[in-house]
Order: structure tokens, then sequence, then C-alpha cells
């Protein structure tokens, strides 16, 4: 049954709250590449016939009670208020890179409208050189729908395989995760002052005793904002192989210690002082038992383990200062991090922060644990955040998909890194303050850190 009852107003959980206040407005942009010309009224029908009846929140808007406890109350839905189609000024050309840039960074420097359901979709007719893309559309939804894992598995309940549209699309498999590790009770004593420590750790970024350095990443103004800008690179997944199996790490290991190394090259050649300061990312990871995907009417079961929500915990991560030991031996940024991430298995931090905020919330409101979470992401210098695709090529509303990624925007960070496996690739994408940090050159410093990587590893 689903969590709505009909034409009830539904109480909106704690974490989608803290996501649309005062303090914090977080949305998230998943950006498809189409391989054809779009084609407005099929992927209208799409939205209207699959879309908008999976979730009573698509169709939803977010009051306040006469006690100020904010609620879904459903909605009629103008499929036309939400769709839009922009008019780029300059005709004749044979590919919008540029106005596509200005358009992403625009839309993305603009709230959704609070009066109706907090989605919209973008369809940009216009073919752009990056993956020869023929059109893209770009959905904007506000992230107190849901979180990674539920928008997700919403938006692939609207594609189709290329290949045969009758047998269900499928994903990578996965061995356990680390956000199944975190829900084991501690095992010795190492792991319950692991997760002393790493609590104390996450009070203290939220009450602003622990601070990041300002850095050419973390600018000491963290209302600092000139326009959104994001570039992105792929790649393929055999291509981590060698460096997984000789140093017996995981892909996500490889990965994260390559994008630390390339955040660390980047702020060098911006500031050589800062190889040295205290830098730290936030990841943000999938509270659930399971990784696969369900279907969205289980997601809606009240005692589903894949229940639908904003279930995920902050996991800060300390980004290795840079060396001439580490930079000689880039090696060892994958080694920290697997030795950071298999930490997590031993600690109950996570979770037990989820406590304090829902502590904060009964005791001041809702603003008040909403800002101790904007203190927590503002006083770190980075987000990062995965999520897992098709394996197979897929299609939205007969429009075969090249490629895709998403951004989170909203948050109090200048950089926010995204990760999205599709088809047997990678895709990296590196959210930008443009005022503040060079997204191009942020890009080349990953591209920089990724040879070093691979290179050391095939000296092995």
């Amino acid at each position: 049954m689903s969590e709505f009852e009909k034409d009830a107003p539904m109480a909106v959980s704690p974490m989608s709250s803290y996501l649309n206040t005062s303090a914090l407005n977080v949305f998230i942009m998943v950006v498809f590449e189409l391989e054809i010309p779009i084609d407005e009224s099929k992927i209208m029908q799409v939205l209207g016939d699959v879309f908008v009846p999976l979730n009573k929140r698509f169709s939803s808007i977010m009051i306040e009670d006469k006690k100020g406890r904010k609620q879904w109350k459903q909605v009629d839905v103008n499929l036309k208020e939400h769709i839009k189609i922009p008019i780029f000024a300059k005709k004749g050309l044979k590919f919008y890179d540029e106005e596509f840039d200005e358009y992403m960074s625009k839309i993305g420097g603009e709230k959704l409208a609070q009066d109706k359901p907090l989605w919209e979709v973008h369809l940009i007719k216009y073919p752009t050189r990056k993956n020869n893309a023929a059109g893209t559309s770009v959905v904007k939804l506000h992230h107190s729908l849901g979180d990674g894992y539920t928008l997700m598995g919403s938006l692939l309940s609207c594609v189709k395989r290329v290949d045969d549209p009758s047998i269900p699309i499928t994903f990578p498999s996965s061995h356990a995760t680390t956000s199944s590790s975190i829900k084991r009770l501690p095992q010795s004593i190492f792991s319950m002052f692991k997760s002393a420590s790493d609590f104390g750790w996450n009070i203290l970024r939220g009450s602003n005793f622990i601070v990041d350095d300002q850095s050419p990443i973390r600018p000491e103004n963290k209302e600092f904002k000139h326009g959104f800008g994001i570039s992105n690179v792929t790649l393929s997944l055999d291509s981590f192989k060698e460096v997984k199996n000789k140093l017996k790490v995981t892909t996500n290991d490889t990965l994260v210690g390559m994008i630390f190394l390339g955040i660390r090259l980047y702020m060098e050649a911006k500031s050589y002082e800062s190889r040295k300061t205290q830098t730290t990312a936030i990841v943000m990871l999938n509270a659930r038992k399971i990784r696969a995907y369900k279907s969205v009417q289980e997601m809606l079961q009240t005692n589903s383990e894949s229940s639908w929500g904003n279930r995920f915990h902050f996991l800060h991560l300390p980004i290795p200062k840079l060396s001439d030991a580490n930079t000689s031996n880039p090696l060892d940024f994958v080694l920290e991090a697997h030795k950071i991430i298999i930490g997590l298995r031993y600690s109950l931090a996570l979770p037990l922060s989820g406590v304090i905020l829902g502590m904060l919330d009964k005791l001041q409101g809702t603003e008040a644990a909403a800002k101790h979470v904007y203190k927590t992401v503002a006083n770190s210098s980075a987000i990062i955040s995965h999520v897992v695709g098709p394996v197979e090529q897929v299609a939205f509303a007969n429009h075969p998909i090249k490629g895709f990624y998403f951004t989170a925007i909203g948050p109090p960070t200048s950089l926010t890194v995204t990760i999205l496996s599709y088809m047997g690739n990678l895709r990296i994408g590196f959210a930008v303050d443009k005022g503040w940090i060079d997204e191009h050159h942020l890009l080349s410093c990953f591209e920089t850190a990724k040879e070093m990587i691979f290179n050391a590893a095939n000296k092995i």
C-alpha cells in the first residue's frame, strides 16, 4: 500500500523537510544525452502516463499544517507548466555547446517554484559536440522528493532497453557494500572507539568547532556564488581492473583515490601552500541494506528495506595532503582511500548522527536541524555522490540515450563530484561555483591524476 492515503495530506519525512528550508534548498539535475532529435509529444506522453502516476509526491506540493509541520498535498498537474523548451538566440550553428553550458548555468541558479509539484523537464532541441548528442533532456527534481536511489529508480521506470523493450533493464553486480557494512554491530573494542571518534567528529563539524581551511576549492564566504558550471569525463570500468587487481582494492577505492589526487593537484596548481591544508570531502551513502533498484511500488511499501525517502548518511573523508612522497607514488592515494573506506565497517557514527538530527528537530524545530546539516556540509570542501545506472543502453520515450549524468545543486560547497555507471562506463561530473573554481582546469587535473595512477599500476 502507498504511504499516502487517498486525497489526504501526508507528513513530510524529517530529512526531506531539512532539504527544503530557508537554510537548505537542494535539487538534483539528471542530464540525458539523446541520439535523435527530441519529439516533445512523446516525452510529454511518458511523463503524463508513467512518471507522474509513479508516486503522489510527483503531483503534490509541500505545505504546512496549523502546527507548522510540513505535509505533501496532492494537486492537479498541468504538464505544460513543467516542460521548458528554450530558444537559443543564435541560429544555424552546427553545435550549441556554449549556449547549452550557459543554459545549464542559468537553470542551475533558479529555484523550483513551491506552488506546484517540485520537478520540471527541460527539452533542449539543439545538437552538442559533447558526446555528439542530437538533443538533451534535463530532469530537475527537488531533493525533498527523494534521494538518489529513489529518484533514479523512478526515472529508470520511464525507460526501456533499446535491444529489447520487453526485457527488464539490469545493473552491475555487486558484493556487500559499505552501506550494508555500517549496519553491523560493533565487533570489538576498536570498533566502539572508532564509532565514538567518528561520531564526535560529525558533531564537531556541525557545530563549527572543526572547519576546513580556506583553499582554492573552498571560499571563506559560503554565499560566494557566480553561476553553475559542469565538466565531465567518461571512463571504462574495465580500465580500473589492473589497479584494483594489483592493489587488491575495489573500483570505488581506485576512483575515490583518483578524485582526491586530482583535487589536490588542482589546489597545488592554484596555491602551492594549499597542498597541506585541512580539506575534507563529504561522501553521500545510501543507508539501505540493498543496492539493486526495486520497483517504485516496492519502494512505497511501509516496511520495505528499499523504502522511499531520503535515506542517506554523510561520511567525512579527509583528503590526503599532497607531498613529494605520494606525488612520486600516486597509488598511495588509492591505498589511503581504501583504508579510510574500510574503516566504515567498524563505525556506527553515521546512524548515530541521524539520532542527533532527530533530537534537534524535536527540541528546536526543523530549521535548527536543517542549519546543522548546512553547517556540517559548509564546514567541508566538497561533496561526492555515486549512483548506479543500467548495463544496457536504454531509451526515454523512444529516444535512445547515448549517455547521462547527474549533479546536485544547492549544497553549501563550491565543488560537487558525481559518479554514475552506464553501459560499462563511469561518468564523473564536476559541478562547481564558476567564480571560484575553473572546471576545465579541474577536469585536466583529474585526467592527470588518472594517468599517474594507471601508469604507476602498470609498473608494478
